[in-house]
């Protein structure tokens, strides 16, 4: 009989998902694919009903606040609650929510800035914790969330290749504008260099993305994937990676293309490194710092200054990109060292504009801790941290490969950019990063 309750508390067959499970996953689901569509359906649908444009805006936070209650249904159903509690990811996740709460009430900021930064600094935490939950109860919707971060892939990477032949305005037909979302940049105001947003809100997210999508993509390679031997599925590879590179390239961020060549390599080397020989290390590293030498040899080449440095040599904008990642740094560290409990959530970024001294600090790193102080920046560290490790842990497995790698190459990008404060490459990021950590269960203590 006591075994039969049991049964009954976790639902009728523990195996098999349940009616919570299943609009769970749905739920989760249309967070993951809906977010890479994000950018221009809010724009699209903002211009058409102007009175819910927040709402538009917050579709995701609301339908993870939802989802939440949910979660804990279902971990409870599922006997899953001394499992999460006992993993050092979800307890610092925790910890980390509980800060931002705190300083909610010591620091606040006003119920617009608090709202939009509690939004910011932690849905993507939210989203990690509710797709690891997802994993644990019901793990056979691992191939589903691959599937929908694939199509994401397809439609990101591809429409940023299509505007190869498109006008760089069309986008503008949509509502994109100076007032909502740009419908593309340039390279320090050249015409020569137009930057594309593709489904995204901006080049450096797209950027991002596509580097992330080649780490995957190398990782597939690399362990050869039987599913890759059918002439169909190498040919859609091969087209998905070939667009990814574009996509990566025309983005003309300089943080990204170094993020995605540091993140392919992290994968090959992982995989393969005890198969290179010295000579090759010795080769690879003579070739690498030749090419460096030629790009500063050149540096008055058009392409190098432009695509490179940033710089354009016929005027461009009256303060470079170089210059304001400097002050933006200088400013970060200052306000670092002046304010250790930092300043406070909705201080930073685009959530600070509805304060009345608006910060925007061009570093993830330092953006945490001006939002959180020192001690939110040690918890969001020790947290990133330990998902990278566990990402490591686990390369065996493909995704686990490609998101520690991706990774990696996420957070040198957040050297010079919020890199987690672009909703669709940390929801993306974090979501597969969760889907990868909970692959075969709860997670064990004692594994080496």
């Amino acid at each position: 009989m006591e075994s039969l309750r049991k049964l009954k508390l976790r639902g009728s067959n523990p195996s098999r998902p349940g009616i919570w499970e299943k609009v769970y996953a749905a739920g989760l689901s249309v967070i993951l694919g809906g977010i890479v569509l994000h950018a221009p359906l809010s724009v699209w649908l903002g211009t058409i009903f102007p009175e819910a444009n927040l709402w538009i805006k917050v579709w995701k936070e609301v339908l993870m606040l939802a989802l939440t209650p949910v979660a804990v249904v279902i971990a409870t159903r599922r006997g899953l609650w001394r499992s999460l509690l006992d993993d050092w990811v979800i307890r610092v996740a925790l910890v980390y929510g509980v800060l931002h709460a705190a300083l909610v009430v010591l620091l606040y900021q006003g119920v617009q800035a608090t709202l939009a930064g509690l939004a910011i600094d932690l849905r993507y935490v939210l989203f990690f914790v509710l797709v690891y939950v997802a994993m644990k109860a019901a793990p056979q919707y691992r191939r589903q969330m691959l599937a929908v971060a694939l199509a994401g892939a397809v439609i990101v990477v591809g429409f940023a290749t299509l505007q190869l032949f498109l006008p760089a305005d069309i986008l503008s037909h949509i509502g994109y504008s100076k007032d909502t979302i740009a419908p593309y940049l340039t390279v320090d105001k050249n015409p020569d260099y137009i930057r594309v947003n593709s489904t995204l809100r901006g080049p450096n997210p797209l950027g991002a993305y596509a580097g992330m999508v080649l780490g995957l993509l190398a990782a597939v390679y690399v362990q050869r994937k039987a599913w890759l031997q059918g002439k169909k599925m190498a040919i859609f590879m091969a087209i998905l990676t070939v667009c990814s590179v574009v996509a990566l390239w025309i983005s003309y961020s300089r943080s990204s293309l170094v993020a995605g060549m540091v993140t392919v390599a992290i994968v090959v080397v992982a995989a393969m490194g005890r198969m290179i020989s010295r000579k090759a290390w010795i080769g690879a590293a003579i070739a690498s710092l030749a090419i460096v030498g030629v790009l500063a040899l050149n540096q008055d080449n058009q392409l190098v200054s432009n695509v490179l440095l940033h710089e354009n040599q016929e005027g461009g904008s009256s303060v470079s990109s170089n210059e304001g990642h400097v002050t933006s740094l200088a400013t970060g560290v200052e306000l670092l060292i002046r304010q250790p409990f930092g300043g406070g959530v909705g201080s930073t970024g685009s959530a600070s504009l509805y304060t009345d001294a608006p910060i925007i600090i061009e570093n993830q790193y330092l953006f945490v801790a001006h939002e959180t102080g020192w001690l939110g920046l040690l918890l969001f560290g020790a947290l990133f941290g330990l998902i990278l490790a566990r990402l490591w842990h686990g390369r065996a497995d493909w995704l686990s490969l490609g998101m520690f790698a991706s990774g990696i190459g996420l957070a040198l990008i957040g050297l010079l950019l919020p890199v987690w404060v672009d909703d669709t490459v940390a929801i993306v990021w974090w979501g597969l990063a969760a889907v990868a950590l909970a692959k075969g269960g709860v997670y064990d203590k004692s594994r080496k």
